[in-house]
């Protein structure tokens, strides 16, 4: 697999409230994101509840796909906070660098522009 971009502009700490997941959207209150809802930024790495994580809150960011997404399409978190195609009035979490054709693929987002 080559190595994707990542380039983060700035990453800052939450106290997480429930274990999290490495290239997983975070939510506004350390917690997994929730569907739809808007997130922090992507969890930097694996990170047991109530331990501070590092979090990608802006930049070209690493995270992993809830299933298929296209170059350019906005995207938001599913419940499990992986990255999923927005389809209406879900909060837009970035926008695709890369296409995904499966769930479980780590693509390259955008934050922040």
């Amino acid at each position: 697999m080559a190595e994707k971009t990542y380039k983060p502009l700035l990453i800052d700490s939450v106290k997480a409230v429930s274990n999290l997941k490495q290239h997983r959207f975070v939510g506004l209150d350390g917690n997994v994101c929730q569907a739809g809802a808007k997130a922090y930024g992507v969890c930097d790495v694996d990170t047991d509840a109530q331990q501070y994580t590092p979090v990608a809150v802006s930049g070209i960011l690493l995270v992993e796909t809830g299933g298929a997404i296209t170059i350019g399409a906005e995207v938001t978190s599913d419940a499990e906070g992986k990255a999923v195609a927005v389809t209406g009035s879900e909060k837009v979490n970035g926008y695709a660098l890369d296409e995904s054709t499966t769930s479980g693929e780590i693509i390259r987002i955008v934050r922040g522009i």
